[in-house]
């Protein structure tokens, strides 16, 4: 087998370990990232931002049940689950992309 050494070896890809690797890359070190699954981890690929995008429909929607309130009539608002749920994915394919 051969060896390959590495100057830093980051465990987990997700919110910090991506940005770590990136940064002592950056720095001219020889660089290693250790990941399981999906690079980006659990929160890029299915906790934190996949659930973020998800809140900020509900929050939306919420806004406009209650638009009157700011002097905005709206009639007929309803939720399509699986667009919202495609959004959600969409939103965190493209930030699990750019990692």
């Amino acid at each position: 087998m051969s060896e390959t050494k590495f100057d830093l070896v980051v465990v987990g890809s997700g919110p910090g370990g991506y940005v770590a690797a990136i940064r002592s890359a950056q720095l001219g070190l020889k660089t290693a990232v250790v990941e399981r699954e999906h690079l980006g981890g659990i929160c890029l690929n299915w906790g934190c931002i996949p659930t973020k995008a998800l809140l900020r429909t509900a929050d939306v929607y919420t806004l406009i049940n209650h638009a009157e309130t700011f002097g905005i009539k709206v009639e007929g608002a309803s939720v399509d689950l699986k667009k919202t749920v495609d959004r959600s994915r969409q939103v965190a394919g493209q930030l699990s992309g750019g990692v």
